[in-house]
């Protein structure tokens, strides 16, 4: 039994190795050996079919442009997928409950947006920062208010994520009490 409700979210460990690296390295064994056969088993199979489907299902709203991006989303879609899925084994926590995991991957990804954008097109990046009609006075305030909110996004979204998450966690882990207690 756990000792508070919070302790759920500690990482378990057995003779100081935690179990979140033994867990983490089990996909591992599912990706499938070399072969010179493009499809080799069923399970070749289902990855193959798994990965054209989250792509058609990110690239089918983007331009042509958009489409180098199709390697780094489906690795991130199934990444997220598979170390949300170890959270499902006993002894295990999932990784994205933890606000350091949200923050590492937010950061990376919404400076590349950031950037991407800058560069591909600087003049529609910047004219977000100032709203069509603002009066003439208020434009330094608007640019130093928007400029902030842009560089706290990636902060908000984080901890919005790790408090959604936790709170889902200990919802679940309240009814299982109280279910148990019953």
């Amino acid at each position: 039994m756990n000792v508070s409700f919070f302790d759920q979210f500690s990482s378990p460990s057995f003779l100081g190795i935690p179990l979140i690296l033994i867990s983490m390295t089990f996909p591992a064994l599912l990706l499938p050996s070399l072969d010179n056969r493009w499809i080799t088993n069923r399970l070749s199979t289902l990855q193959l079919w798994l990965i054209n489907l989250i792509t058609k299902q990110l690239m089918t709203p983007l331009d042509k442009k958009g489409h180098k991006w199709a390697l780094i989303l489906t690795s991130l879609m199934i990444f997220l997928l598979l170390i949300n899925l170890l959270g499902l084994l006993p002894y295990t926590f999932t990784p994205t409950t933890q606000l350091s995991m949200n923050l590492a991957l937010a950061f990376p990804l919404w400076l590349a947006t950031l950037l991407t954008g800058l560069r591909n097109q600087p003049s529609a990046s910047l004219a977000h920062l100032l709203p069509e009609g603002t009066p003439t006075l208020l434009i330094p305030a608007l640019v130093l208010i928007e400029t902030t909110s842009l560089l706290i996004r990636p902060l908000a979204l984080g901890v919005r994520l790790t408090a959604n998450l936790t709170a889902g966690h200990l919802l679940i882990q309240l009814i299982s009490t109280a279910t148990t207690t019953l």
